[in-house]
């Protein structure tokens, strides 16, 4: 195999469509399924899974780039380079909530990895409210979805791998 072919057109493909998903919290990693909403557990927005943290500390579950944040900073969209967008939604029906709980970091544009601080989450707030605390990461455009496989379920911390979600090509 030669030095540069790498940079073939066959490989880059591949390897962009493919990509790692992280934890965004430190806590337990669930299926989507076992998420106590229905528009998610019934994956009526997609696919994708979900931590329950334990600390309020939360981070980008992918490499991506911000396309919207919320006014309400409860939501983070997010595009993959392979172009799938990711929904990052923290806590469930906590859009009412207005902002209160969350302190978000980051701002449309921003370019992310698994170690950028996306929001910071007063989940005394939330639980005070009665709300789910789960920070549940969405795939929104499942038509471009090839293959998701979550491989990490149980406990993880902070931007641990635990699967990969591989685009159409």
């Amino acid at each position: 195999m030669g030095m540069f072919d790498f940079l073939k057109k066959g490989n880059k493909i591949e390897a962009d469509t493919e990509v790692k998903l992280f934890s965004p919290a430190n806590g337990t990693v669930i299926s989507i399924e076992e998420v106590a909403d229905p528009v998610f557990s019934q994956k009526m927005m997609g696919d994708g899974y979900a931590v329950i943290p334990t600390d309020g500390k939360i981070y980008s579950p992918v490499t991506g780039k911000v396309v919207s944040v919320f006014p309400t900073k409860h939501a983070i969209g997010i595009e993959l380079p392979n172009g799938v967008e990711v929904l990052l939604h923290m806590g469930l029906d906590t859009v009412e909530l207005n902002g209160g709980p969350f302190t978000n970091a980051v701002a449309e544009g921003d370019q992310l990895t698994p170690e950028t601080l996306v929001s910071t989450v007063d989940l005394a707030a939330l639980e005070a409210a009665g709300k789910n605390n789960a920070m549940v990461v969405v795939f929104t455009n499942m038509d471009k979805v090839a293959d998701f496989s979550l491989s990490g379920k149980g406990q993880a911390s902070v931007s641990s791998e635990i699967g990969t979600l591989t685009a159409k090509s």
